[in-house]
């Protein structure tokens, strides 16, 4: 039984060791991309700079799996529309993003790595701006990232992290307070930020 409790410790105790943490200042800068009905235009969302909290976990050496967490809150104006520059408001986002993870081992102290996986974002908080009501569809998309660790000590490290996600979403606004006889303006918008962030990390 004692053989057995201590191999039981050893075990969690080297999983413990396959966890890491990450606190990041990330800018987010949207390459957006739109199709406006009714109105025309094309919809500017304004640049933001958030924290950004993440976890991996190591499946052996090289191999990982990184969760990201994070939230946003970006105004959004239709430029150039039949209307002027129409103010849509704000929206907060809420991309979750789980990648895979591949690291490289150069040197001792600098551990770059690769990425692709999946983010889910939630669009939540809308403030309608000069319209009556916008509408978001939450939306499934890619994620693309690289990366580097540069290790301080054996736990604590720095870390620069750029990140691509391919985010689409349908956006409907109802423009009935500012259009007569229009209660539906709908939307393609293709979002596609850009994350580029710089932080500290410490594994576990």
């Amino acid at each position: 039984k004692l053989l057995f409790l201590a191999g039981l410790l050893f075990t969690v105790s080297l999983s413990a060791q396959n966890w890491q943490v990450r606190l990041r200042g990330v800018a987010v800068q949207p390459n957006e991309k739109s199709e406006v009905s009714a109105i025309g235009g094309d919809v500017n969302i304004s640049n933001s700079f958030i924290p950004e909290l993440d976890f991996t976990y190591f499946f052996n050496k090289n191999f990982a799996a990184e969760l990201i967490l994070g939230t946003t809150k970006h105004d959004v104006v239709d430029e150039k529309s039949a209307l002027g520059d129409v103010d849509l408001g704000s929206v907060w986002l809420l991309p979750p993003t789980l990648t895979l993870q591949y690291h490289f081992y150069p040197t001792k102290t600098l551990k770059p790595f690769v990425g692709a996986g999946l983010n889910y974002t939630l669009f939540y908080g809308v403030k309608s701006g000069a319209v009556k009501d916008v509408k978001y569809d939450n939306a499934l998309g890619f994620a693309l990232q690289g990366g580097v660790d540069y290790m301080l000590t054996d736990k604590y490290f720095l870390n620069f992290d750029i990140k691509k996600l391919f985010l689409k979403t349908d956006v409907d606004v109802d423009a009935s307070n500012a259009v007569p006889g229009a209660t539906s303006v709908p939307a393609k918008v293709n979002i596609d930020p850009l994350l580029i962030g710089f932080g500290v990390g410490m594994k576990f």
